[in-house]
């Protein structure tokens, strides 16, 4: 009898690791996908985990995962932010419903908080400022608890590496968003660094979003093109169609006047646009445009540079819908000289004139002025 019971909890446990197996398998493959942007077959994972896991919170969870980075791939569009709410509410109401029964649910408690982070981070992205404070005021007791109830866990640390980082960074870059952090416990910017790095090396199901954070902090708060490109090459070799890894990876070379490497990247995004890649959009591709021209107008190859800047002006009239970019202007700018440098004076003249009608970017009236006094020379 005690040899059948024993052999009966071998069974058991066994069954119950080669669920977890299962369950951790198809999360890790559906994670890929996402980042991959292949969102149907993310879709499809995540739909299989819903139907063979029921009561686990992570198939609504990473299902909601695809509509952020829908998002993420058009920060300007807000089509998807209603369906984004919609799957977050979803994620809340099934993990309350789990830990109404067992208060000490680890997972209900760690998807529960990441569900309260993540609508925190679309209503910062949109600048409902209020919204987001409610939403990490929400969230943060939550990761505590998952981390106190499973130390083990090393995917909570990315609530604390996000938290520490940017309750210092966000009041100085938003003040706006200071009187809230009243309510808060104060950050430590180095120490999030520290905890974002270790989940980027040792993360289980974050690992990814931890070195994302990492690129994008060093990149736009930090100001480090070296770490920043560090990153950015992590993730653009680990999922090469990744078009938002891959423009960060363009542009920090930019920074770092690496030009080659940055002609090299730019005119890939450009294949994989003209090649239908899910998320090389019209955006993407403008970018991409306005860099190679400004490629070939630093090596003097005049009709290439005023190819790949007409591109650019098209695409720009496109998708500049509330109001014109950067990269309109100063593709105006750099036509309007390039113009110049081919005796097209009049032509010129038409570009700088525009260039004047639109709003000042960085210097851009000033210059227009100074070749519409005189001709532009290199």
């Amino acid at each position: 009898m005690r040899r059948k019971f024993l052999l009966i909890v071998i069974l058991f446990v066994t069954s119950l690791s080669a669920q977890q197996q299962r369950l951790d398998s198809l999360i890790t493959s559906g994670i890929h996908q996402i980042y991959s942007i292949q969102f149907e077959k993310a879709d499809s994972t995540f739909t299989t985990i819903r139907i063979e896991f029921p009561n686990h919170p992570s198939g609504a969870f990473f299902d909601a995962m695809i509509v952020w980075w829908r998002i993420l791939l058009d920060l300007r569009s807000e089509i998807y932010d209603d369906q984004l709410r919609d799957k977050l509410e979803i994620v809340i109401d099934q993990c309350d419903d789990i830990l109404d029964d067992d208060e000490t649910n680890v997972d209900a408690i760690f998807f529960k908080g990441g569900a309260l982070g993540y609508r925190g981070r679309l209503s910062a992205l949109r600048h409902n400022w209020f919204d987001a404070a409610s939403d990490g005021k929400d969230a943060l007791p939550l990761v505590f608890l998952a981390y106190e109830l499973d130390s083990t866990n090393t995917d909570v640390i990315l609530g604390f590496g996000i938290y520490n980082y940017f309750a210092e960074i966000i009041p100085e870059v938003f003040p706006p968003v200071e009187p809230l952090m009243i309510f808060f416990p104060e950050g430590d910017k180095k120490k999030g660094i520290e905890q974002l790095k270790f989940v980027g090396e040792n993360g289980k199901y974050a690992k990814y979003e931890a070195l994302y954070f990492l690129m994008t902090s060093y990149y736009s708060f930090e100001k480090n093109n070296t770490e920043a490109l560090k990153y950015a090459t992590i993730l653009n070799k680990e999922f090469p169609n990744n078009p938002r890894f891959e423009g960060y990876r363009g542009r920090i070379n930019v920074r770092l006047n690496n030009y080659n490497k940055a002609f090299e990247i730019f005119s890939s995004i450009i294949s994989k646009y003209n090649l239908g890649f899910t998320g090389y959009t019209k955006r993407v591709k403008r970018e991409a445009e306005y860099y190679c021209g400004e490629y070939y107008k630093r090596n003097d190859s005049l009709a290439l540079a005023e190819t790949h800047f007409l591109n650019c002006e098209r695409l720009s009239r496109i998708v500049d819908v509330e109001e014109e970019s950067g990269f309109l202007i100063n593709t105006l700018l750099f036509l309007g000289e390039l113009n110049d440098l081919k005796d097209k004076r009049k032509k010129a003249i038409d570009y700088y004139e525009e260039v004047l009608d639109l709003n000042e970017f960085g210097n851009s009236h000033g210059s227009a002025e100074k070749h519409l006094k005189t001709p532009y020379k290199k």
